[in-house]
């Protein structure tokens, strides 16, 4: 029912079906599937100028989503058309929808920044550490050795990295450390 409503719509429109994409036994919550896949590969080919879907749901289930992929879709130039919610991007009504959607996303984008960066500063309030752990700590003799090796440039950071089992960005934090 639903491919053949979409064929007449196009039909009526006046446009040449060039594929139809039908991801079968695979879940729309997937931001990954063959025939979706396929579609978007071909979209960034320019192999169509529009997109037609029964709803927005057997597109993407996730509004991040959808909103990412007709982001996507704007800046190719391939117009969107939802025909269940009658969105269409290619009419001023549809461009208006499409726009108060990505005013929703962007705000829901801003509002999950600051509640991450509100645990991050809760954690770091409780005292815990955040971002990965170091792959070793240093000894003070061990430090002032490495500042002492670099001073007189007698050992290169890639060659005290190995030696201290560390990364060259923790040497040189080290050596430039007062």
């Amino acid at each position: 029912m639903q491919t053949r409503e979409l064929r007449e719509y196009c039909k009526r429109r006046g446009w040449k079906v060039f594929e139809e994409y039908v991801d079968r036994g695979f879940s729309g919550a997937k931001d990954s599937r063959p025939a979706l896949d396929q579609m978007m590969a071909d979209a960034y080919q320019r192999k169509f100028s529009a997109i037609i879907v029964w709803k927005f749901d057997r597109f993407a289930r996730s509004v991040s989503h959808l909103l990412r992929a007709l982001e996507t879709f704007k800046s190719l130039g391939i117009e969107f058309v939802s025909l269940s919610e009658q969105m269409d991007t290619t009419t001023p009504a549809g461009k208006m929808i499409f726009t108060v959607l990505g005013a929703v996303a962007e705000l829901e984008r801003a509002l999950t920044v600051e509640r991450v960066k509100a645990g991050i500063r809760n954690a770091k309030a409780k005292g815990k550490r955040i971002g990965r752990p170091p792959l070793r700590t240093f000894s003070e003799e061990e430090i002032r050795a490495i500042r002492k090796a670099r001073r007189n440039e007698r050992v290169s950071v890639r060659q005290l990295a190995r030696t201290y089992g560390t990364t060259q960005w923790m040497i040189q934090r080290l050596a430039n450390a007062a």
